[in-house]
């Protein structure tokens, strides 16, 4: 049935002058809105429900493409989603269309009455308040309320069917080779990292080096079983391993998907692909609905889900492929005790020990353990209560985070990704304290130092070889953490190449760097000099501006020598040529560079193709009186139509 009318003619409050737009192109009023069925979504990007409630808005939206304006109404939780920049992140990775503005100041929450995330208001053709409801699962009210509104406006000829003039976030953002990678997960044992590409809709297999094994999902979305190249994910999210099957949070889908790592396919073990509207009970992998699943851990035979949607942790029985509750009530608090009767709030990661589970519960800025055993407990480590959150180092009750998404264990600490805190952290689960690993607290894409390096909402992170691999969301990339020094450096996927590329006829997963053997360089002896990295790029392209621009170099000999700071480099839209400096040795000396060298360019003609592009140059030297003062190493990729076919 249709939203109850509220009864009374309540003009809708206007939307501030000063309010940015997302999506839009330039601020909205609501007389641009005029003669069209409103639908404001007061949402926050954090919210599990908020992220529910977007399927729905689509579906409106493609049903109703003239008579239904839909704004969302970004009203913050957390401070670090007041930022307009982060909005934007969220836009993107959400894959939202229609105009969003931002409310940091609540100020449109206040002036609607707004008391929950999310909040529905529809506005009616005219420009006054029609209804509202709070909360997900109303597609079919909302569905017949805006129905109901369009017929009588079109009746009484007050319909504004003519299309909204808007400019998406999406415009002019190029392909990357990892898009909002959500999770990653390290195995030691047989040298294995998975990563969750989770906006490609893909699980991308690699070693622990960064060198692409295989590509599990074509890109699509879609919940298909079967091969490699065929089957499709919705935003996977968190994985565990059981020897040669990887099993994977379909989050998106509400499944919970096995790829056989030997037989290179897919298949679904639980889940009905309908989210769970009511508190779940005890079933059969394939009958049970699932609601948002979001990381995976494995103990034995039995694998543990966080199953944010539902605020609870859920286990499935490996061998019979029964799934039940395991702890949590399903009410979103932070309420310690037995595991049944204690509360969580939207546990978005996981790690084991074997003895015990340590749970990332987002939305409480919490990091809880739930012991295994057969009467276990539920505590919270660390973390106060639903808005409770900051960045602050310390013990106990003095620790703050800020949303953090992912844990890792390792050594006897516990590693978490601090989300929105844009950090790492390291946790003593033993004495509860806690302190900042690595991160400035601010959003950034830079390697280093513990204290310089940057990070942008890391949402995942894993721990194998003396090493943490991090899912750096926002950054679309792989970070490498050293867990004693908190020296950070970003991995190579060597060649992993976005969708659309790899989808192309005759186009493949991942590429091999592109050889390329220099002629002998004399350089001046004992001379400072300078490596020159040059791009010849074809016309009517540019290298994305967005995407990172990384250059490794290995040194062999004694003809030259590159400081260390030097030797690797991770940028965005660098100068070029990019110059690094190196002093030569004495004459007579002989010696090698290897110079590799990671970019992506994109045409200029708006249909939006980028590509990546590996090279490697090899460079044999001498130092010789006479040598020239600078190497100079160029490169010519060809247009990307010649490398592939527009998707």
């Amino acid at each position: 049935m249709a939203l109850p009318y509220i009864g009374a003619r309540v003009r809708a409050p206007e939307f501030p002058s000063d309010l940015e737009w997302l999506n839009a192109g330039r601020p909205l009023a609501m007389a641009d809105l005029r003669g069209k069925v409103v639908l404001l979504d007061f949402w926050t990007f954090c919210c599990i429900n908020c992220m529910h409630v977007l399927p729905d808005l689509k579906a409106l939206e493609r049903k109703y493409p003239r008579e239904l304006a839909v704004v969302g109404v970004h009203s913050a939780k957390f401070s670090n989603e007041r930022d307009a920049d982060q909005i934007r992140q969220a836009v993107l990775r959400y894959e939202i269309e229609h105009p969003v503005v931002n409310d940091h100041e609540l100020r449109l929450w206040q002036a609607y009455g707004v008391q929950a995330w999310p909040t529905l208001v529809v506005v009616d053709p005219d420009g006054y308040v029609y209804g509202a409801t709070s909360g997900e699962g109303h597609l079919q009210d909302l569905d017949e309320t805006v129905a109901l509104l369009a017929d009588r406006a079109r009746r009484d000829g007050r319909l504004n069917e003519a299309p909204l003039a808007l400019r998406p976030e999406r415009e002019g953002a190029g392909a990357t080779a990892l898009a909002f990678p959500g999770k990653v997960l390290a195995d030691e044992a047989t040298g294995r990292l998975f990563i969750a590409d989770s906006n490609h809709n893909r699980i991308v297999i690699a070693d622990l080096e960064g060198q692409v094994q295989a590509v599990a999902g074509t890109g699509a979305r879609g919940a298909a079983d079967g091969p490699f190249d065929a089957a499709t994910f919705h935003h996977p999210q968190g994985m565990a391993l059981d020897g040669e099957s990887l099993y994977v949070a379909d989050t998106e889908n509400h499944l919970i998907r096995r790829l056989d790592l030997r037989a290179r396919a897919v298949e679904t073990v639980a889940g009905t692909g309908r989210q769970a509207r009511r508190p779940a009970e005890a079933g059969q992998g394939r009958a049970v609905d699932l609601n948002s699943p979001w990381d995976l851990a494995r103990v034995d035979r039995e694998l543990y889900i966080a199953m944010a949607g539902a605020h609870q942790i859920w286990v499935m029985n490996l061998g019979t492929a029964g799934l039940r509750p395991f702890a949590g009530t399903g009410r979103e608090e932070l309420l310690d005790g037995s595991r049944e009767m204690g509360a969580l709030a939207q546990p978005s990661g996981l790690a084991t020990d074997g003895r015990s589970l340590y749970v990332a519960d987002s939305e409480i800025s919490a990091i809880r353990q739930i012991e295994l055993g057969a009467r276990g407990a539920l505590r919270t480590l660390v973390g106060l209560d639903l808005f409770e959150f900051g960045d602050v180092d310390g013990a106990g009750s003095q620790v703050r985070l800020q949303h953090p998404l992912g844990v890792a264990l390792a050594g006897g600490r516990l590693y978490v990704a601090d989300t929105y805190n844009h950090k790492l952290k390291a946790l003593d689960p033993e004495k509860g304290t806690c302190a900042t690993l690595a991160g400035t607290g601010r959003p950034g894409f830079e390697d280093g130092a513990a204290g310089e390096a940057g990070f942008w909402e890391p949402g995942g992170i894993s721990a194998a070889g003396g090493r943490l691999y991090v899912a750096d969301t926002n950054n679309h990339a792989v970070r490498v953490v050293d867990p004693k020094t908190g020296e950070v450096t970003t991995l190579r996927l060597h060649g992993l190449m976005a969708p659309g590329v790899a989808a192309a006829p005759g186009a493949v997963d991942w590429m091999p760097a592109e050889e390329v053997e220099a002629p002998e360089a004399a350089v001046a002896p004992d001379a400072a000099g300078v490596l020159a990295i040059a791009l010849d790029l074809p016309a009517g392209h540019h290298v994305n501006p967005e995407a990172p621009f990384t250059v490794q170099v290995g040194v062999e000999g004694d003809a030259v020598d590159v400081a260390e700071a030097d030797r690797q480099r991770v940028a965005k839209a660098p100068a070029l040529p990019l110059c690094l400096p190196f002093r030569a040795g004495p004459a007579g000396r002989r010696g090698r560079l290897t110079v590799d060298v990671t970019f992506y360019y994109c045409r200029e003609d708006g249909r939006g193709l980028c590509l990546i592009q590996p090279v490697r140059w090899t460079v044999p030297l001498k130092t010789e009186r006479g040598g020239a003062f600078e190497v100079r190493l160029t490169f010519a990729p060809p247009p990307a139509d010649a490398a592939a076919p527009t998707a």
